[in-house]
């Protein structure tokens, strides 16, 4: 058996140990990039700021101990935006999977009292059969496009504009995100733009679109535009930031119907990860066409 307790501010260090240790296990059975930070010394520092981000924005959140040693064994986490509650970790020790604790984890902190729920999903089958078992389907595959960055330029009618640190325009992003993803998130955005740069798309002077450019290879995202069309230019333009930067890879989250930026990531010669993640949700999912997820994928 185990204890359950919330989880607190100060237990951010400990919850990211359980994650490290679950998620190398995963790369090893899968052969995937599951781990960006692997064998990194700085790993936690880089992280850092994402666990404390989910930490202060979290809406259910608990850890799982050892009965006997009182270690921790695993935890869940769930944050609610605008309706919408996402599950952002649920990782139990490779030692204490098959327990019975995953599934205690997830009842508390998954509940369904939200308009809708959703899961970004990796492909551990004890995970999916956990959520099957919370009644979400999985509606649409996600996989990792990766390359070394070049310098590239596509013709388009769209004028772009830095977003500026700590004031996102919150109702311009809103707007974008309740016409792809059903549900806005300005928590995430006001994070996104300390962390990396931002920039709003325009067209005639309507905000069409978004992009949060890489702080580090592998991390970077989110991208949405309102027209498929025009995907492939703010992945170009992420791109070329990249190269830019010096970064050594670069790589994109897509919905495995985000065609148009699918067909101009593969006519670059980006080769697809075998870590293939799973969208579960009981929510739209028309918009997903359009978007590029977060990266690391902790949330859409």
């Amino acid at each position: 058996m185990a204890l359950y307790r919330r989880g607190a501010a100060a237990d951010s260090r400990l919850v990211y140990d359980i994650f490290e240790a679950t998620i190398d296990d995963l790369a090893r059975r899968t052969g995937g990039n599951a781990n960006s930070t692997a064998d990194d010394p700085d790993a936690w520092q880089v992280r850092r700021p994402l666990f404390e981000h989910l930490a202060a924005t979290g809406d259910e959140w608990w850890i799982a101990e050892d009965e006997t040693s009182h270690q921790p064994i695993g935890y869940a986490r769930s944050i609610v935006r605008d309706g919408v509650r996402e599950l952002t970790e649920f990782f139990v020790l490779p030692t204490a999977q098959a327990r019975g604790v995953g599934r205690e984890l997830l009842s508390r902190a998954f509940p369904a009292d939200v308009d809708h729920r959703a899961i970004v999903s990796t492909i551990d089958p004890r995970a999916i059969a956990r959520y099957l078992g919370t009644g979400l389907s999985a509606r649409a595959s996600i996989a990792g496009f990766e390359a070394a960055p070049r310098p590239v330029s596509i013709d388009s009618d769209l004028e772009r504009s830095p977003i500026e640190p700590g004031s996102p325009p919150l109702d311009a992003l809103g707007d974008i995100d309740r016409a792809i993803l059903g549900f806005r998130r300005d928590a995430d955005h006001r994070w996104l733009t300390t962390q990396r740069r931002g920039w709003i798309y325009r067209r005639a002077g309507k905000a069409v679109g978004y992009a949060y450019h890489p702080s580090r290879p592998l991390w970077g995202g989110p991208y949405a535009t309102l027209d498929a069309r025009d995907l492939p230019r703010v992945l170009a333009d992420a791109e070329s930031a990249a190269a830019a930067a010096g970064h050594a890879s670069v790589s994109f989250d897509l919905p495995l119907v985000a065609r148009s930026g699918i067909d101009h990531l593969l006519a670059r010669g980006f080769r697809i990860d075998p870590f293939v993640m799973l969208f579960f949700t009981d929510g739209p999912i028309e918009g997903l066409d359009r978007y590029v997820l977060t990266s690391p994928p902790f949330f859409a």
